[in-house]
């Protein structure tokens, strides 16, 4: 049987529950951004008004302010939006239970067979769309097509409140003209490699030699041609359906930069710790180290390394990371942000293999980590301040920290 599946998005998210929220809002150009004097100064979302004069998310106030000097600036409400988007998807579970979010503001809906208690499609995505805007004032744009890539492609498509149905009879039409970049996992990184070897559209990247991708973008080139030539067969998880875990990392912002070792040292092992804990809690262990960090001028840099033995010891992440961080940054440059995450985790300990000067390894290793899962103990018994390691101490709080067990499929 053909699928069909919807890809459900909510158009200008943040900004849309403030002006549902504050209807004057709905009436000049506004954005919900961080707060300038805390260096959260980036564009979340903004509303129609202000995507007219060209404010693009995730660029700087600033920036927006010189685009749209009238522009309205909103403070994030996160737990309200957490409310609306728990609303949003109880109205989509009511036509099936296969509704996979896609973050906060985005959800798969497997409507396969549903057709004779609702309709097609199409004829969903309507009453969808209805739904959502009597119900909770928000709108979305919703794409219904055969696969879930292409249904992506079809909530994007057109905006906002607009159906788009991407079928196997026209998606050469539509999807293949359409920038490569456009395609799910296309980042910029990626894009930048396609360019060069002359691909710059999906109907490029459908045709083109699948052993070049190979060698160009390594297992992804070949999961891209699948993708743009229509062929995705991943299916479309409950949101209470257990998934693999395949990273678990935790990132902080800082109220300042970090310029030294001596200020970068303690967050590390903060985040490397919390990183450690949840492996832990997991029953995991990571087999790669990884590091983003991002620099006073908005520079992403991503570092890694594949660890001799995997790990779920903080001491041992944070030192890893420490050496990745020194390869990361060039001249010392001041830091803004870092994120540390424990990669291609297995459930598996590994035994190690030592050569003849490392004979006392195995025991120091055992011996740190029934300390670090004593203190997992205290944590859960006196909470998760009670006890921390001593480099940790005298830093002062991060201004944003944001976490999560990665989910990748």
């Amino acid at each position: 049987m053909e699928r069909t599946i919807l890809h459900c998005d909510c158009n200008g998210f943040f900004a849309s529950v403030e002006c549902v929220r504050r209807p004057e809002l709905r009436t000049v150009p506004m954005a919900v951004c961080g707060d300038p004097e805390n260096r959260h100064g980036i564009i979340l979302a903004k509303n129609e008004l202000a995507k007219r004069f060209g404010v693009a998310t995730a660029e700087t106030i600033w920036q927006a302010k010189k685009k749209c000097p009238q522009l309205v600036l909103v403070a994030p409400h996160h737990e309200e939006y957490a409310r609306y988007s728990r609303l949003v998807n109880a109205i989509y579970q009511q036509y099936t239970d296969r509704v996979e979010p896609f973050g906060i503001d985005e959800s798969w809906l497997d409507v396969t067979g549903c057709e004779a208690l609702f309709g097609d499609g199409e004829t969903i995505a309507a009453a969808l769309r209805r739904r959502v805007r009597e119900e909770t004032g928000l709108t979305i744009s919703v794409g219904v097509s055969f696969n879930k890539i292409f249904a992506k492609l079809g909530s994007d498509y057109k905006k906002p409140d607009a159906t788009t149905v991407i079928s196997r009879e026209n998606f050469r039409q539509i999807v293949w003209p359409l920038p490569v970049s456009d395609l799910l996992y296309v980042g910029r990184a990626a894009s930048e490699t396609l360019r060069r070897i002359g691909i710059t559209t999906i109907g490029e990247l459908a045709h083109a030699d699948r052993k070049s991708l190979e060698l160009a973008l390594g297992k992804l080139g070949d999961q891209l041609l699948t993708y743009a030539n229509g062929e995705d067969e991943s299916p479309v998880r409950r949101s209470d359906e257990k998934r693999e875990i395949k990273s678990v990392g935790n990132g902080m912002t800082f109220p300042t930069d970090l310029r030294t070792e001596e200020e970068i040292r303690p967050c590390v092992l903060a985040l490397a710790d919390s990183v450690a804990t949840r492996l832990r809690r997991h029953g995991l262990r990571g087999r790669v180290v990884q590091v983003t960090v991002r620099t006073a001028d908005f520079r992403d840099i991503q570092r890694q390394r594949l660890l001799e033995t995997p790990t779920c010891i903080a001491q041992e992440i944070a030192a890893q990371a420490m050496e990745l961080i020194r390869l990361a940054r060039k001249h010392s440059e001041p830091l803004r942000m870092i994120t540390v995450t424990a990669a291609s985790v297995t459930d598996s300990d590994c035994g190690e293999q030592l050569n003849l000067f490392e004979a006392g390894r195995p025991e120091r290793r055992e011996k740190q980590e029934r300390a670090e899962r004593a203190m997992d103990q205290i944590r859960k018994k006196y909470g998760t301040e009670a006890v921390s390691f001593g480099a940790e101490l005298g830093r002062a709080p991060a201004e944003e920290k944001h976490s999560g067990d990665g989910l990748e499929e």
